[in-house]
């Protein structure tokens, strides 16, 4: 199998000062393979990814392509070895075209004074006919999500390509995008190109990768084709332990209640959603399922007030509310935790402490309205203890914790106004898979003490595992509700995507 390997990583280390992000590491990929990589936040796979594409240097150890010894010094190295790295986060100019966004680095080498629009959207359109039906000159501000990450593709398959690197790429795509970039990840890899597909999603590891490689705490653990193993045997490779289920028990039939925490009547924000109508019941957990797009998150932005102009009825506990803006649900115990954690679920730069007390800092605060830092730092441990919070100290920027333990800060947020409702938007995207049980479990233990728990969630999996019903919303209605035996992919697919009659209210 030797002739048969592309890149070879012998014996790798990389510390960050006391920290040993690689220790030893081996790993081989194949000509023409999809290799999945897995593990835990902190297992080291972005740094192995790093160093393969020369944006780390390692301190020791050894790169090999086709069998030869090389030194990548730099990303342009990388480059030139044919070695392309698309980033979950997107990097493109959003104002220019797409076709100088693909050969961008190379216009900015030129030495010509004059821009040749015509021949580079020539070019790029030979790149971009391996990929799709996408215009080279329109702007990459009209682009969805799906269609900008083909553009990052098209500009590694420009470099002559032979590695590509994808860093989550479902992350922000509907199921229909996925789907299109899954099937074009399967025409590149016949075309010969090796990928590292680096996922936290099982389901597209077995269904789309023809290998996978486990990381745990810096180091290789294990390589498996992934048609002789299981999910199972993966996730416990990644944790070092045996999880034998990521989701808690769900409410027993003693435990179900038919009182009411929240009710929503017809609710509609003009050109979103309409006539949304449901209730959330004591002890369960409620999930809101549908495509991208379909209104989940606006629908619950308008019941918490922080969308536009919206009527209907909201009630608690049967009581009618009177809500205007966000600050009047944050003062009813109605919370909202948001899908873009880094953008607006936590202030990165600012301590564990200042985060947990952004929305109570009355709480914190002395008589004369300044924060007692002892308070703070009180509250943080204290909900930071209850949700098993894993950090140093309260006091350190939430920007050094694992995406795991920034969702629990994000929680904890929440928890600190004594919330009786807690819609969590996408609770555990970016999450590993460790984190993500530990997450589902808060959620359960919430729901028990009390709290009405709201789940939106673009995995399917998830909503079905941690969820009691699942409402599922299409084109800004609710076009169905499933729960027990009928909460399968299947059923939640077909309601989300096949029109039929206008739905009853639930």
């Amino acid at each position: 199998m030797e002739d048969d390997l592309i890149l070879r990583i012998a014996n790798l280390s990389k510390s960050f000062g006391p920290i040993r992000a690689l220790r030893g590491v081996d790993f081989e990929l194949r000509k023409g393979e999809i290799h999945a990589i897995a593990g835990e936040n902190g297992a080291g796979k972005s740094t192995l990814m790093n160093v393969i594409d020369g944006i780390l240097q390692p301190d020791s150890g050894e790169i090999f392509i086709d069998g030869r010894p090389v030194t990548i010094a730099s990303p342009a190295v990388a480059q030139n070895l044919g070695i392309g790295f698309v980033h979950q986060e997107i990097a493109l100019c959003p104002d220019v075209t797409i076709a100088e966004n693909i050969f961008m680095a190379a216009t900015n080498t030129s030495r010509s004074m004059l821009m040749d629009y015509a021949g580079l959207e020539r070019k790029a359109g030979e790149v971009l006919r391996r990929l799709g039906d996408i215009d080279p000159s329109a702007l990459v501000r009209t682009l969805s999500i799906s269609q900008q990450q083909l553009v990052e593709i098209a500009k590694a398959l420009t470099l002559d390509c032979r590695v590509l690197i994808l860093d989550e790429p479902t992350a922000a795509l509907t199921e229909r995008e996925a789907q299109i970039l899954f099937d074009i990840m399967h025409k590149l890899a016949q075309q010969g190109i090796s990928i590292i597909y680096i996922s936290h999603r099982m389901a597209e590891i077995f269904d789309h990768c023809d290998r996978v490689s486990v990381f745990r705490d810096g180091q290789y653990i294990t390589t498996r084709n992934v048609a002789e193993t299981t999910p199972g045997e993966i996730v416990n490779a990644m944790v070092g332990r045996v999880i034998d289920n990521l989701y808690p028990d769900k409410q027993s039939d003693e435990e179900k209640s038919e009182e009411i925490i929240l009710d929503v009547r017809s609710l509609t924000e003009r050109g979103r959603f309409t006539d949304i109508s449901f209730q959330l019941r004591k002890g369960e957990i409620l999930g809101l399922a549908g495509l991208i797009g379909a209104g989940r998150s606006e629908i619950v932005k308008g019941i918490c007030r922080l969308g536009g102009e919206v009527t209907g009825e909201v009630s608690l506990r049967g009581r009618q509310l009177e809500l205007t803006h966000y600050k009047d649900s944050i003062a009813e115990g109605i919370v909202y935790l948001s899908e873009d954690r880094k953008g607006d679920g936590l202030f990165l730069d600012m301590s564990i402490a200042s985060n947990v007390s952004a929305l109570s800092v009355r709480q914190v605060a002395s008589f004369l309205g300044i924060i007692d830092d002892r308070k703070e730092v009180a509250l943080a441990e204290r909900l930071g203890s209850k949700l098993n919070l894993k950090c140093g100290h309260v006091g350190q920027p939430a920007s050094a914790l694992s995406g795991g333990n920034q969702q629990k800060v994000a929680i904890a947020k929440m928890l600190s106004v004594n919330p009786r409702v807690i819609f969590l938007d996408e609770p555990t995207r970016g999450v590993d898979v460790g984190a993500k049980a530990e997450i589902h479990r808060i959620l359960r233990d919430l729901a028990r003490s009390g709290v009405g728990i709201i789940v939106i969630s673009s995995e399917l999996p998830e909503l079905i595992g941690v969820c009691d019903r699942v409402l599922v919303v299409r084109e800004g209605r609710i076009s169905g509700e499933v729960a027990g035996e009928d909460m399968t992919e299947e059923k939640i697919m077909y309601l989300a995507s096949v029109t039929e009659e206008r739905p009853q209210a639930v």
